[in-house]
């Protein structure tokens, strides 16, 4: 993570006991705009995650909930498309790594938590909030205006596009036969 982080939420690790704990956070509206801006978003007009924090042998796990309510720009037509996201998360906060061979790519399989790092003595939510929110984020948002502006741009849909050369009528020549002719 580089640069400023435009909605912090830090949770001192020495207030996270062995019992779960409950926290929830929200952005203010600066932090919002800001958040907008960073995800090339619209508007964000509300951004809530609710937190149980509780510790493992490796570090911190953090359970809970993003909600927040979005408008994105359609990738075709740039039309504001509305949104709402209610999004469960599991991480896991660890430590940075001191040695680089502790920092080697490691392969996770589908049961892994996203995994988060923190240094010195406290993890922030509100970035852990904001990149869970990045995650969640329709890739391609579309407006009901969407595929009339793609198709007046050229664009053809999966189903138009048929194979063309040699394979065009092997499925025809294949199926098609009379098994008579044989």
């Amino acid at each position: 993570m580089t640069g400023a982080v435009e909605f912090s939420r830090p949770r001192r690790l020495d207030t996270i006991g062995e019992g779960a704990v409950a926290v929830a956070i929200a952005a203010d509206e600066g932090e919002r705009m800001a958040l907008a801006a960073r995800f090339g978003l619209t508007a964000l007009d509300r951004l809530t995650a609710d937190y149980t924090l509780r510790r493992d042998a490796t570090g911190i796990i953090a359970s809970g909930t993003l909600s927040a309510a979005v408008v994105q720009p359609c990738i075709a037509t740039g039309d504001p498309v509305p949104a709402t996201i209610d999004e469960p998360f599991d991480i896991r906060f660890l430590p940075e790594a001191a040695d680089d061979a502790l920092a080697d790519e490691v392969e996770l399989d589908g049961g892994d938590l996203d995994t988060m790092f923190y240094s010195g003595s406290a993890i922030d939510l509100g970035e852990a909030a904001a990149e869970t929110l990045a995650l969640a984020l329709d890739p391609y948002p579309r407006s009901s205006r969407a595929e009339a502006a793609l198709r007046e741009a050229g664009v053809q849909t999966e189903d138009a596009t048929k194979p063309a050369g040699a394979f065009a009528g092997l499925k025809d020549m294949l199926g098609g036969k009379d098994r008579a002719d044989r």
